[in-house]
């Protein structure tokens, strides 16, 4: 009002005046009067002013910074008087381990009103951090005590948070008895597997068994009894109970999967696969019966879940595109594999698995750009996933290998190694990619860093043996490496081929024809095929190694070692 007054007089004087030119001096004062230059704001420094302190806060909580928005919302607290900050200035004070700060706010949050079962909740955990057991009991009975819908599940959480788990699992059994749990199985059910992980077993067992029955209609009951009795090694008493749970609930999509998955643990795989091929199905039955046929290598049964699927409802087959790709690809219908991969949404858990699958099988059609095109876009969209990152890029360097660009294969090797460096599996392939270009002393590098991040690395040592055997250095070094991985996998043909190659660099003959050749039979690889018939060669035996060489040019007519081994030989 003051001033208002002021802009009132000021406005009656300027009309007065209206006739009189003003001069320099008289304009100078009328400026000076005017009301907004003479105001003063008045703004709160950064510790007094509450916004400041919430945003500072949710932009620390953002950064996954606890002890600073901690410390933001507890002067935030106390500028306003809103109980929601006070909880969670409490809640950020506790998960902290700040005690001194948990108190304040908690005493806060209370005077602000805070509902007897959500203080008791934060009081119970403050006591537990400071290891005060007495005060814990007391609070948790005030929370199971206030009837609160959710008061159960609090209680699992505080304990379940809890830093001393004997502390906790004393807590659980002496206040989450079948006296006081409510008439809600769930309830059971969570105290019990609670219980379970907190290394209570017996108590875990006698909430299972008073469930059961207190609960007899309820099927979940009877799954997670059924669970807990395998646990403890009585699977026929598991078996059974499950058979009962069934019976109830012969619809129960859950129940099913339960039993199926523990008849399939004990090898039943046929009473696992029956169980799951009649009633109501979902992706996950889905998945388990093409599982369980797969690993039975029953390919009727593959061909008919696979057939069932293509004329369920769209939905249904929307939900299982990933599934039906898999079963088409088991059955090799490459094309229909590859429209059913395209079909998984990006929103699918399985849409990174579609793609790199679909990579794998535009390769095998011939397609290597779209496989690569593919491959370099996922690249793009998974920038910010390391671990799926990486897996695009072994994977395009692995299809570049398979098509003899060895260049390309070495960069795509470097790319992922500047993501995840050191990573076993890329030090290995780009070894590979190494020397097959000729790059001796780089392979041997990436092998021996393999070798000393994974010293009993079998596939290693057999690596860096044959390179240094090929290069024909290093004999000694190779032998021991080579014998190493021989006496670990003795059948390997890749190891028999290693072993063979170093005999003949040896001068070794017969041993090398040996091994060679029972290398050779077992794979009908054509690089073990060219290194057998040049060690047939050498030991004079030139019609068994023209009859290994044309065998070789039927495999793999455009083999560059076998073109190299003609060259100088002239067979």
């Amino acid at each position: 009002m003051r001033h208002f007054t002021a802009a009132a007089t000021l406005m009656l004087g300027l009309v007065g005046c209206a006739q009189a030119p003003l001069k320099p001096a008289a304009k100078s004062a009328a400026a000076a009067a005017q009301p907004l230059a003479r105001m003063t704001v008045v703004t709160p420094d950064e510790d007094h002013d509450l916004l400041a302190q919430l945003l500072a806060g949710e932009m620390a909580l953002g950064h996954s910074d606890l002890k600073t928005a901690a410390v933001h919302y507890g002067k935030a607290m106390a500028l306003g008087d809103d109980p929601a900050v006070a909880e969670r200035a409490a809640m950020l004070a506790i998960a902290t381990r700040d005690d001194a700060a948990a108190a304040r706010a908690l005493d806060r949050w209370q005077a602000l009103g805070a509902k007897p079962a959500a203080m008791a909740q934060a009081r119970a955990q403050l006591a537990l951090n400071r290891g005060d057991t007495a005060e814990a009991r007391r609070q948790l009975e005030i929370l199971v005590g206030s009837h609160d819908k959710n008061a159960w599940r609090e209680f699992g959480q505080v304990l379940l948070g809890a830093r001393d788990q004997a502390q906790a699992g004393q807590l659980l059994e002496a206040l989450a008895t079948p006296q006081r749990l409510p008439a809600d199985p769930q309830a059971w059910l969570a105290m019990s597997e609670l219980g379970d992980k907190l290394g209570r077993h017996a108590y875990a067992q006698r909430i299972a068994d008073a469930a059961l029955a207190r609960f007899r209609n309820n099927a979940e009951v009877y799954a997670w009894a059924a669970q807990m009795k395998a646990r403890n090694g009585d699977a026929k008493g598991a078996r059974a109970l499950l058979q009962q749970a069934i019976a109830k609930a012969p619809d129960n999509v859950h129940l099913r999967l339960v039993y199926a998955s523990m008849l399939s643990e004990s090898g039943d795989y046929a009473g696992a696969a029956k169980l799951l091929d009649h009633g109501p199905q979902d992706a996950n039955t889905y998945q388990l019966r093409a599982a369980l046929a797969a690993r039975s290598n029953d390919t009727k049964a593959l061909a008919a879940l696979y057939r069932q699927l293509q004329q369920a409802a769209p939905d249904v087959r929307e939900q299982n595109a990933f599934l039906l790709g898999q079963l088409a690809e088991m059955q090799h219908h490459e094309t229909e594999a590859l429209a059913w991969y395209g079909q998984v949404g990006d929103d699918d858990p399985h849409a990174f698995d579609a793609d790199l699958r679909s990579a794998v099988l535009l390769q095998a059609q011939g397609k290597s750009a779209a496989a690569h095109e593919l491959l370099g876009q996922m690249q793009l969209d998974y920038l910010d996933q390391p671990a799926q990152l990486r897996q695009a890029w072994q994977l395009d360097a692995e299809l570049y290998m398979r098509e003899q660009h060895y260049v390309q294969a070495i960069n795509a090797f470097t790319r992922a190694l500047q993501v995840v460096p050191n990573d076993p599996g890329l030090l290995y392939g780009r070894g590979l990619a190494y020397a097959e270009v000729g790059q001796t002393d780089l392979a041997v590098q990436d092998f021996r860093s393999l070798l000393k991040l994974k010293p009993d690395d079998i596939d290693a040592s057999n690596a860096l043996g044959y390179t240094l055997v090929d290069a024909n250095r290093d004999l000694p070094e190779a032998e021991q490496l080579i014998a190493k991985a021989r006496a670990a996998r003795p059948n390997d043909p890749a190891i028999a081929d290693s072993w063979g190659w170093l005999q003949y660099r040896l001068g070794h003959l017969d041993q090398a024809v040996q091994s060679l050749r029972g290398a050779w039979q077992a794979g009908k690889d054509a690089d073990v095929g060219v290194h057998l018939g040049e060690a047939l060669w050498a030991q004079g035996n030139h019609a068994d190694a023209r009859h290994v060489f044309d065998e070789v040019r039927k495999i793999d007519p455009h083999n560059a070692s076998l073109q190299s081994v003609l060259k100088r030989l002239h067979p």
